[in-house]
C-alpha cells in the first residue's frame, strides 16, 4: 500500500517485507490478523497436551505411553509430513500465495482430530460394550482409539506450526520481528493464564467440552485469517533440470540443499538440543505433584503465576533480542535456566519448593523462547526459510523420539521425578556450548550487522 504527501510534509512511515509495503495501519491490522492466529493457536496449545496427559493417566497410561503418544508418534508422523510440505511451500507460486493454502488445507484436520479426542473415552466404552472383546481392556480399547484422533490432530497441527512461522518471516518486516514475537508471546502467554487459573482444574471432569470447545475456536480463527492476511509476489522458484522433477530427485536436493553445509548442521544441532532441554520438566512435572501432593488447581494457578511475569517481561525482551541478537541472549538464559535446574533438583522437599522451581522454569524458559523467537528468521535464507526449518524439525524430532520416552522410562523404573531437572540441567550446559559455536561461525558471515546467510548455489560443494 503506498502513501502520498504534500511537498514540503514529512512522508508516512512505510515498512517493507518483500513486495509489501505497509503504512501504520497497515502493520497494525497485520500485527491483529496474526497476533489474533497465536491467540487460537495458543489456545490449542496450552490446552490439549495437558488435557490429554492427564486423559491418557486417568485410563492407565505409563509414563513411558505418555511420551510415546505425546513425543514420539507425532514426531515420527512429522518426519514423513514436514519435508514434503515445507519443500513445496517454498517453491510454490499461486493466486493465494505458498503459505496460506497448506494452513487452509490443515486447520480443519486439527480440528477433526480434537472432535476425536473428545468423544473417544464415550466411544471406546460404547464399543468394548457392545463387541464384547476379550483379551484387551476397557482402557487399553481408549487409548488405542485415541491415538487414532491424537495422530489425525498432529497431522494437521504439524502443517500448521511450520507453515504459520513460515507466514509470518513472508509478510512481517523484518526490522519489526523481535518486537512483532513479543507482542506473540503476550498473547501466548495471556492465553495460558486464561485456560491454566480457571480452565485446568476442570480437565480431567470435563475434557469433551474443553476439546470441543478449543477446536471450533481454532477453526474459526485460523481460517479468517487465512482469508484477511494477503501474501506478497515471491521471486521465481530455484529453476530444476527437467529430469529433477520427479519425488526422488526432489527428494536428493532437499537432502543436499539442506544437509550439506557445516554452518547450518551446527545451528540445527544446536535448535534441537534447545527445543529438547525444557521437554523433561514441561513434560513429567504435571506428574510430580502427585508426589508432592500438591492439588491439581494450585499446579495451574502456579504456572499462571510465571506466565503474569513473563507477559511483563515479554516486550522489553523483543526489544532486547533487536538490540543484541537472539543469538547472544540464548546463550546467557541458558546458563541461567542450567543453574536454575540444578538447584531445584537439589532442594525440592515440598509445595513451596517445587512452586519456585516450576515458575523459575516456566520464566526462564519462556525468556529464552521470547528471545530467541526470530533467530532462525535471521539465520536461514528466506528464499528456503521452511525447507530449512523443517530439516532442523527432522533432527529435533529424532532427537525427541528417543530422549523423552527415555527420560519416561527411567523415572518409571526408578520413581524419582526430580530426574526432570537433573536432565535439564545437563542439556542446558550442552546447549549453550553448541550455541556459543554457532555464534563464532555467524561472526564469520558478517555478525549481527553484516550478516549474509550462505545460500546453496554458494557451497563449497555446489555444482
Amino acid at each position: 500500500m503506498n502513501t502520498h504527501s504534500a511537498e514540503g510534509a514529512p512522508a508516512c512511515r512505510q515498512w517493507r517485507a518483500g513486495t509489501l509495503t505497509y503504512t501504520f495501519a497497515g502493520i497494525v491490522a497485520l500485527f491483529f490478523l496474526l497476533l489474533a492466529g497465536d491467540f487460537v493457536w495458543s489456545l490449542r496449545e496450552r490446552s490439549v497436551g495437558v488435557i490429554t496427559q492427564l486423559l491418557l493417566k486417568q485410563h492407565g497410561a505409563s509414563d513411558f505411553l505418555v511420551g510415546l503418544y505425546l513425543v514420539a508418534l507425532p514426531g515420527i508422523l512429522g518426519l514423513l509430513v514436514g519435508p514434503v510440505i515445507s519443500y513445496r511451500s517454498d517453491r510454490h507460486r499461486g493466486r493465494w500465495g505458498r503459505r496460506i493454502p497448506y494452513l487452509f488445507f490443515s486447520t480443519p484436520i486439527a480440528f477433526l482430530g480434537m472432535v476425536g479426542m473428545a468423544f473417544t473415552p464415550w466411544l471406546g466404552s460404547c464399543l468394548h460394550r457392545i463387541s464384547g472383546l476379550q483379551g484387551i481392556s476397557e482402557n487399553q480399547l481408549i487409548l488405542t482409539l485415541f491415538g487414532v484422533s491424537w495422530m489425525l490432530f498432529e497431522f494437521g497441527v504439524f502443517i500448521g506450526n511450520a507453515i504459520f512461522t513460515a507466514l509470518i518471516n513472508d509478510v512481517v518486516p523484518r526490522e519489526l520481528i523481535g518486537r512483532f514475537f513479543g507482542l506473540f508471546r503476550i498473547v501466548s502467554l495471556a492465553t495460558g493464564i486464561i485456560f491454566n487459573a480457571w480452565f485446568l482444574g476442570y480437565a480431567e471432569t470435563h475434557y469433551m467440552m474443553l476439546f470441543l470447545t478449543v477446536g471450533g475456536i481454532y477453526l474459526i480463527g485460523f481460517m479468517v485469517m487465512c482469508f484477511r492476511v494477503k501474501e506478497g509476489e515471491y521471486p521465481p522458484p530455484p529453476e530444476q533440470p527437467e529430469q529433477r522433477h520427479s519425488p526422488l530427485a526432489a527428494a536428493g536436493t532437499y537432502l543436499r540443499e539442506s544437509f550439506t553445509s557445516g554452518y547450518y548442521l551446527l545451528i540445527f544441532i544446536a535448535v534441537t538440543l534447545a527445543a529438547i532441554v525444557f521437554m523433561p520438566v514441561n513434560t513429567y512435572s504435571i506428574f510430580f505433584i502427585g508426589e508432592l501432593n500438591v492439588p491439581l488447581d494450585h499446579f495451574g494457578k502456579y504456572i499462571a503465576a510465571s506466565y503474569v511475569v513473563s507477559i511483563v517481561l515479554s516486550y522489553p525482551l523483543g526489544v532486547l533480542a533487536d538490540r543484541f541478537h537472539p543469538l547472544r541472549c540464548g546463550i546467557t538464559v541458558m546458563l541461567l535456566y542450567g543453574i536454575s535446574c540444578l538447584v531445584s533438583g537439589i532442594f525440592i522437599r515440598g509445595e513451596a519448593g517445587f512452586a519456585a522451581a516450576l515458575i523459575a522454569h516456566t520464566v526462564l524458559s519462556g525468556t529464552y523462547f521470547t528471545l530467541t523467537a526470530s533467530l532462525l528468521l535471521r539465520l536461514f535464507p528466506q528464499s528456503r526459510f521452511a525447507q530449512y526449518q523443517s530439516a532442523q524439525g527432522i533432527l529435533g524430532t529424532l532427537a525427541m523420539i528417543f530422549v523423552v520416552p527415555l527420560i519416561g522410562k527411567l523415572i518409571d523404573l526408578s520413581g524419582n521425578y526430580r530426574l526432570i531437572f537433573y536432565a535439564g540441567a545437563l542439556l542446558a550446559l550442552l546447549t549453550a556450548m553448541l550455541l556459543f559455536a554457532c555464534y563464532r561461525r555467524f561472526r564469520q558471515y558478517g555478525g549481527p550487522d553484516h550478516y549474509t546467510p550462505p545460500e546453496p548455489e554458494n557451497f563449497p560443494n555446489a555444482h
